[in-house]
């Protein structure tokens, strides 16, 4: 018995020192999993400090950069600024100098400046018109013949038949009422007849109201549209408006480079892009017109005749971002009819009107052999204002319609 208790008992001490050597690996694995836990943890939290820090560093590089970039294009701002300075420096001695030396430029002693040479230049344009109507005077009573023959020269001048139905009627009634006796008298009342028929037509165009103004302009092919933006930007120029021209006829070979030219003789700035959407340009050059502070921007469209039905509704697209661009836009819609077209004059300002909802008209061309009656036809029977006639290429050759003015000019 005592054999077999000797034997059992260092088996069982043996086993006993074994437990507290489990207990203790099991505490060091917890110990060593809490330690390589604590120290991801805390490389997790390196980490993200290490990439916030970095992401702050990108933020400010980013904009110490747009900084820079700022500064660059204020300098190349003020750079442009002072070099269009000094262009406009060199042009005004240049235009000094040109004065002194060109005499062409100047009105000749024969021939009266200002309005009075330029009614002398409208007169002599409507020569034709005028002889014809004034031959029918040349009689020695006043009766039926001569209202025949007037009322033959006033549908050869273009007058159309509403409009000349309408003057022999207030003719007949002007000379019962005065009790003119003299055919040489009837044609003093004519022309009052016809000054009273044009005057709802004169009407001045107004700047300034909205800024910028915008004037969209239109017309066919061969009416000397592009031509009249440029006269109207000298005459917008010598009023004292700034201009900015936008180049949006993108069909015509040359339209661009032809505006291009006009930009530069009365020194304004042009919006142009070769091929590019018409209806897009518009809408940029309005908004660098705002952007500029500018007074009018005047929108250039491509010649097209009424009956392109694709390109009547091109025209109208252009219209409608117009629109987009300023809500109040367009402020003028203006068409340049050519004079010498005749009773095809009085269609287009119909068509037109009625695609863009016209706002006056440009006349041009009364320096050859136009007729000039068409404005009693257009008063009769379309009358949108007519702000400006044109009896020549140069830039002074435009000037704004008077009503009596031309009416003497038309009766010669």
């Amino acid at each position: 018995m005592f054999g077999f208790f000797k034997k059992k008992a260092p088996a069982a001490q043996d086993a006993k020192p074994q437990q507290p050597n489990e207990a203790l690996l099991v505490i060091a694995q917890q110990s060593l999993s809490n330690a390589m836990q604590s120290n991801e943890a805390q490389a997790i939290a390196q980490a993200q400090a290490q990439a916030q820090a970095q992401a702050q560093a990108q933020a400010q590089a980013q904009a110490q950069t747009e900084i820079q970039a700022e500064a660059l294009a204020d300098e190349d701002l003020a750079q442009q600024a002072l070099a269009a300075a000094a262009e406009e420096a060199t042009d005004i001695q240049a235009n000094a100098s040109n004065a002194d030396s060109s005499a062409p430029e100047q009105p000749s002693q024969t021939e009266p400046a200002g309005r009075a040479g330029w009614f002398n230049r409208l007169k002599s344009g409507l020569k034709k018109t005028g002889n014809s109507i004034s031959a029918v005077f040349g009689v020695t009573q006043i009766d039926d013949a001569l209202y025949e023959d007037l009322e033959a020269a006033l549908l050869m001048a273009d007058a159309g038949v509403q409009a000349t139905e309408f003057l022999l009627a207030d003719l007949k009634r002007r000379v019962k009422a005065t009790g003119t006796t003299e055919p040489a008298q009837v044609k003093k009342l004519l022309v009052d007849a016809i000054a009273d028929l044009l005057t709802p037509l004169q009407k001045p165009l107004t700047i300034g109201q909205y800024t910028p103004t915008v004037i969209m302009v239109a017309g066919v092919n061969g009416a000397g549209k592009t031509t009249s933006i440029g006269k109207l930007t000298k005459h917008l120029s010598n009023s004292g408006q700034t201009v900015l021209l936008a180049a949006a006829d993108t069909f015509r070979a040359a339209a661009r480079e032809q505006l291009a030219v006009w930009a530069d003789r009365n020194t304004v700035e042009i919006i142009s892009n070769a091929g590019g959407d018409p209806a897009a340009l518009s809408f940029d050059a309005i908004s660098a017109g705002r952007a500029r502070s500018k007074d009018v921007v005047l929108v250039d469209t491509a010649g097209r005749l009424p009956t392109q039905l694709h390109l009547m509704d091109e025209l109208k697209k252009i219209r409608r971002t117009i629109t987009k661009a300023s809500d109040t836009a367009p402020h003028e819609v203006l068409l340049v009819i050519d004079g010498n077209t005749g009773q095809n004059a009085l269609a287009q300002v119909k068509s037109f009107d009625d695609a863009l909802q016209l706002t006056g008209l440009i006349v041009t061309k009364l320096d050859g052999t136009a007729k000039g009656g068409v404005l009693c036809a257009i008063a009769r029977e379309k009358p949108v204002p007519v702000y400006f006639v044109g009896v020549g290429e140069k830039l002074e050759d435009l000037e704004t319609f008077n009503a009596h003015e031309f009416a003497q000019a038309l009766l010669g």
